[in-house]
Formats: C-alpha cells, structure tokens, sequence
C-alpha cells in the first residue's frame, strides 16, 4: 500500500482540463479530414478511393456536387493521400458531434466550363461552431446534477468500448463532471449505442430503449452507429442506430477518441435539457 501511495504521489495530477479548457492532441492523432472545397481542383479521384463511400460527386449539366459525409468517414485518410493539390489535409480535429444526422454532411457546387473546373465554393452546415457555443454556454448549468449512461453494443468490433472504456481512466475521469455508467437502463438517463446494428442485436436494443426512463436521450457512437460504417446494410446488419430507435446525438469517428465522445456527451445534455430534465 505504501509502494502505491508514493507512486501516485509520484505521479501526480494526470487528469485533463478539458471541457473548461481547450483539449491538446497530439500530433500522431488522426482526427477527421479537412476539404478545401474553394482550392480543390479535382474531387474525383479522392471520391474513388474513399472505402465507405462518404465522399460522393453529382454531376448536372455545368454543375458539380460533391458531398462529404463524416457518419461515413473512417478517417482513414487515403483521401488526403490521393489528392495531387493538398485541398485535403488529416487534422486532428474531434469536434464534430452532431444533433441532426444532416449536420455532419457538408456539401459544395461547383460550376464546370470547357477550361477547367472553377469553383463555386458553398457550406451548407458549419457543422461543430454552433455546438461548440451552445455547450461551453450550458455546461456549468447543466453538470450540476448527476448523469447516468448505460453503454450498448449492438454489433461494433469493441473499437469503440476501448476508447469508451477510457472515459473512466485517470486522464479522462468522467464521473469528476458528475457522469458515471450504470449496469441498468432502468437507471440510465442516456444511451451510448455502438456499432452496425446486428439483426440478432435488434430486439434487444429496442427492449433497453423501451426499458430507459423519459427523458431518454440516445447516443450514436462511431461510424457503424451513425451510418453502419463499412458494414452498412446487409443479411446481417441493419446500419446506423437510427434505424432501429430514435438517436438525439450522432458522434462520427472510427472509433471517435475519448475526447469527442466527452464532446459529443455533453451535447447531449443540451438535448435533455430541452425535453424538459429538471434542473
């Protein structure tokens, strides 16, 4: 007992700051990938080796519409690799947690003449900046009472339970915000929901559903649970969490790091504040 008193006094203070300060990534993360779309000369090639499919191009006539969509995206970053003009770039941003499945496509149209391709850059979501405002605004209001989250697996390949699983180290230390996971739904205010929903998994995931109390807020984690991922819908899945129960929050990633889960989480305060928890 004295070894581990000394070492932890050794140690000392290793949990982060972060909401009420900034977060610090290092620089080896891979976070979500970042589109230039005014400087991008050709979105083609990068649409064709994308392994999801969540980058997508529409052509009618003189215009070019291409579609980025972060549920899709894996970040596995062969999209930055393929594009010859450096419009793409890996960043090691993780604030893309999104209370509207719409909020985490972003799109752009481009008009398309015989000398090339101009463009005609156009954002259609500022995706994260709203979120981020709305958050940093009610965050003390809203921390001050006790959150409890049931976590289910409907199917991931446990990618997302590691980093989830990591909320509740020493660096994170979830429950210092008063957050803390529950072995019941029947004592949960939230439900953090992973992976492609499976067939066999459906039932289930309806019955702990029906079995939280209102308000329930529900929580899609990663990209098989905002979309189905690489997975998609097939014999054995169904795709995103949505297809199964109502999601309130979509957190994209492949898996999404500890500190967008923590984003995307208290996003979701936000959500239970307007279907009225008491204060």
């Amino acid at each position: 007992m004295f070894k581990i008193l000394r070492k932890t006094a050794q140690t000392g203070l290793v949990t982060i700051n972060y909401p009420v300060k900034p977060a610090v990534i290092s620089h080896c993360y891979r976070g979500a990938p970042r589109f230039d779309f005014a400087h991008w000369r050709d979105s083609r090639p990068v649409a064709a080796v994308c392994p999801t499919g969540a980058i997508s191009i529409e052509e009618s006539g003189a215009t070019r519409r291409v579609a980025v969509d972060y549920g899709l995206c894996v970040y596995c970053g062969q999209c930055a690799e393929v594009d010859p003009g450096g419009a793409v770039q890996v960043t090691a941003e993780f604030e893309l947690a999104a209370t509207d499945r719409s909020g985490l496509v972003v799109t752009a149209e481009y008009a398309v003449d015989a000398e090339g391709v101009q463009r005609e850059f156009k954002r259609l979501e500022q995706r994260a900046d709203t979120v981020r405002r709305t958050v940093r605004d009610r965050i003390h209001n809203v921390l001050g009472r006790s959150l409890a989250i049931r976590e289910v697996d409907a199917g991931s390949c446990n990618g997302c339970e590691l980093e989830i699983t990591a909320l509740n180290n020493p660096v994170y230390d979830l429950e210092r915000l008063g957050i803390h996971f529950v072995a019941s739904p029947r004592h949960a205010d939230m439900l953090l929901v992973t992976g492609p929903v499976t067939r066999n998994m459906e039932l289930a995931l309806v019955k702990t559903y029906r079995a939280t109390p209102e308000p329930r807020v529900v929580v899609a984690v990663g990209a098989c649970g905002v979309s189905g991922g690489i997975f998609g819908r097939n014999y054995a899945t169904l795709g995103g969490v949505d297809q199964v129960v109502p999601v309130d929050v979509f957190i994209p990633g492949c898996p999404p790091r500890p500190h967008a889960l923590l984003h995307g989480i208290l996003l979701a305060l936000g959500r239970m504040e307007q279907k009225g928890l008491p204060q």
